[in-house]
């Protein structure tokens, strides 16, 4: 287990030149951000997030997200009032550095209750699977610009499915796999996305509509199976639409609680709606677990940061629901700034599952993600210093 954290490597490592006075090119190993949400991340999916270490919303995500070789070229076009992203990756990460890795083998965050279960000791990753080879060259382009006073994006983008799919050994698809259950592959996937944001003139919020359209995405199937082949039935393909809606406002609490600076109240609602949805299709919302897929999976999620001795000290507060399930979190925190250097910060991460899966033998038909952290409250403190 040890071997998972005590990892060492080069995170970032580029080069950033100016071809003629529109084009601007990074070259190397590096992180590209797509999408404007913090806490889920429905067109942030050009590189995965490690969350082996912490599995659950990580304000910093470029502290988990996992970084690779691309060629990044951003061109000007002022007479359009926009710029035009084009992201190439040529193939020449190290194959674990595909797609979301998760604590398969007994640690801290793997979900309640298999604490101590080594799931890689019966699966395998396979990076060289026919529908997910990570020697793929993957890429995509964005268009991003002013209408008036509306943003807008546009984006297609040919990526990994960031969270893997599981390759059953009873229903193989592809290839054979060589894991005892199967093996993990991320597929191949095209994004197509538009998003629009701008300040609502009346109250001065700031709203922002994503969607996303994920065509033929991959699914385990398999809720009615014995509890330790769940999730192994045969793999189906669905097309998938996720939205969010994001409202940002700020809040004059000066005087009712004494903040010197207006506060940030932020609300979110992130939806996947699977296109063509059959309960026949005998969907899984996890492997490993016998919850069946929703036609739509809704979570609304909100914080509020507040602002004290000129914005050094930063109490906040967040929160979320699965609209579907009641399953929800409460996140208290606070952040200290001592001069330029040191960064501060204690956290708690507070679970309340209404179905939590308690012992293994049970069938889990109302278990869903949220749940998986039942029992599984964390306080964390941290001390940065930035260089």
């Amino acid at each position: 287990m040890l071997q998972q954290y005590d990892q060492n490597e080069l995170r970032e490592f580029y080069v950033d030149t100016d071809v003629g006075d529109r084009v601007h090119l990074r070259l190397g190993k590096q992180q590209i951000v797509w999408g404007e949400t913090d806490f889920f991340h429905p067109t942030d999916l050009i590189q995965g997030y490690d969350y082996r270490w912490r599995s659950f919303l990580e304000p910093e995500s470029d502290e988990l997200r996992k970084p690779l070789i691309m060629a990044n070229a951003t061109v000007s076009v002022p007479e359009l009032n926009g710029d035009l992203q084009m992201v190439v990756r040529p193939g020449l990460d190290r194959k674990r550095d595909i797609g979301n890795n998760y604590d398969l083998y007994g640690g801290r965050w793997i979900p309640q209750p298999f604490k101590g279960v080594d799931f890689l000791s019966l699966t395998n990753y396979d990076y060289d699977h026919p529908y997910g080879k990570t020697s793929s060259v993957t890429g995509g382009t964005r268009w991003t610009g002013f209408a008036g006073p509306v943003n807008y994006a546009m984006s297609y983008l040919r990526t990994f499915a960031p969270d893997p799919v599981l390759n059953p050994s009873a229903n193989p698809i592809g290839k054979t796999p060589s894991g005892l259950l199967g093996d993990w592959f991320f597929p191949t996937i095209n994004v197509f996305d538009a998003s629009v944001s701008g300040e609502i003139p009346v109250t001065g919020t700031v709203a922002n509509l994503e969607i996303a359209y994920q065509p033929n995405r991959y699914f385990n199937t398999g809720t009615n199976l014995p509890i330790n082949q769940q999730g192994t039935g045969p793999v189906v393909r669905k097309d998938v639409i996720t939205t969010t809606i994001r409202l940002d406002q700020k809040l004059s609490l000066e005087r009712l609680l004494g903040t010197n600076a207006p506060s940030l109240f932020s609300l979110q609602l992130f939806d996947t709606w699977i296109q063509n949805f059959k309960s026949s299709d005998d969907i899984v919302a996890q492997v490993g677990w016998s919850a069946p897929a929703k036609r739509h999976d809704t979570l609304m999620t909100a914080f509020l940061t507040l602002n004290y001795m000129n914005s050094r000290l930063n109490p906040g507060i967040a929160g979320g629901v699965d609209l579907s399930t009641g399953d929800g979190f409460v996140i208290p925190s606070i952040g200290y700034q001592i001069g330029n250097h040191w960064r501060l910060l204690a956290e708690a991460d507070l679970f309340f599952a209404r179905h939590s899966r308690s012992a293994i033998p049970q069938p889990g038909q109302s278990t869903y993600g949220l749940a998986g952290f039942a029992n599984n409250d964390q306080l964390m403190l941290r001390a940065t210093y930035q260089f």
